[in-house]
């Protein structure tokens, strides 16, 4: 996640520079405890269904986690029961939330056969999991605008005001595991 990386790095540049400055280095700890990236709600994805797209889909959530600090998507560990699964069909990709970060997307081959990005569908996908509406029609630098932006967009990055929406979504229920209810449980076309 980008604000763990800045502040790891800032971390680094601080301890080094303390010698110089005359003051008294001291090392700096292990791992990676500091900043927003520790109270991020963990929610985990089942891929093992989404056939020829899985690695569509892995790309997909390592956008939100590159794009986002309050929640982080995870591959589900073999044998646990996944907060998203993920599976492909023959019909239109769609998310079927149940509650704001659980669900199951599909990746329906009939837009990739139309010409469709499979990681901006992915993205799109993951997105109504994480509790954003479809705005469309709309450009394409809007993740959530979907197929409206046409067969030749492949943006597959939320835009500022998507990430703030998610950042919101999940800002109550990060560090407290809480379950927080989506927005919406019905059925949400790509």
């Amino acid at each position: 996640m980008h604000v763990r990386t800045l502040t790891g790095g800032l971390a680094a540049v601080l301890v080094m520079s303390f010698p110089l400055l005359g003051g008294q280095a001291v090392a700096a700890p292990s791992g990676d405890t500091a900043g927003p990236s520790a109270a991020a709600r963990v929610l985990t994805y089942d891929a093992s269904g989404a056939a020829e797209f899985r690695s569509a889909v892995d790309r997909g959530a390592a956008i939100w986690n590159e794009s986002v600090d309050t929640v982080e998507l995870r591959p589900a560990a073999s044998g646990q029961r996944a907060d998203i699964r993920v599976l492909a069909d023959s019909g239109w990709p769609r998310a079927l939330p149940t509650s704001l970060g659980k669900g199951t997307v599909y990746i329906g081959r009939q837009a990739v056969n139309q010409g469709y990005n499979t990681v901006r569908i992915s993205s799109h996908e993951l997105g109504h999991i994480l509790g954003l509406p479809d705005r469309k029609p709309g450009p394409c630098s809007s993740l959530m605008s979907g197929s409206s932006a046409g067969t030749s967009c492949t943006n597959p990055y939320p835009n500022a005001a998507e990430r703030e929406e998610v950042e919101g979504n999940f800002a109550g229920a990060a560090s407290t595991g809480t379950p927080v209810p989506a927005p919406r449980a019905v059925p949400v076309p790509g």
